[in-house]
């Protein structure tokens, strides 16, 4: 894997309910600037769909 694909911004799908948290676009209605690396989410964050648990995200590649 290269330095750029390391640096590259990632995704995390609920697997409650499917929404997707895109650390480049963020989420700034819930505080998330965008470029908000997912290990820089706060661990008490929920779902914004559904208030499932942070833990309940995985990585997904798009």
């Amino acid at each position: 894997m290269t330095e750029e694909n390391n640096n590259a911004f990632k995704t995390y799908m609920c697997l409650i309910c499917g929404f997707i948290y895109d650390e480049e676009a963020g989420w700034p209605d819930e505080g998330l600037a965008p470029g908000t690396r997912w290990e820089d989410v706060p661990v008490n964050w929920v779902c914004p769909e559904c208030d499932a648990r942070k833990e309940d995200f995985e990585l997904v590649e798009i």
